[in-house]
Formats: structure tokens, sequence, C-alpha cells
């Protein structure tokens, strides 16, 4: 999975940046690292899961 952003003629790299946040952002691929930053074992998740419904 990759995400591009390509520049734009004239853009500048601030705007490009914040377009590729956002695209992250609604991909959801920052929240994904994140929570796969450490190792959790099933039992956790479910956990969770269940936490988050409730």
């Amino acid at each position: 999975m990759h995400t591009e952003v390509r520049l734009k003629k004239g853009e500048l790299i601030d705007r490009a940046l914040r377009r590729l946040k956002k695209k992250l952002d609604k991909e959801g691929t920052l929240k994904d690292l994140r929570n796969r930053r450490h190792y959790e074992k099933p039992s956790e998740v479910k956990r969770k899961a269940k936490q988050r419904r409730h």
C-alpha cells in the first residue's frame, strides 16, 4: 500500500504535505500504524473491542 501525492506545478510543499496527511488520515494508515506499534494478544484485542461496543 503506497500513498502518493504529486506536487502540482507551483504548489508549495506545505500544501502537498497537508494533502498527504489528509489522505493518510482518510485511509486510516496512521491510526493502523499506531495500533500495530506493539503486539497485542488476541484476548487483549477482543477485550478492547468489547469495551468499545459498551
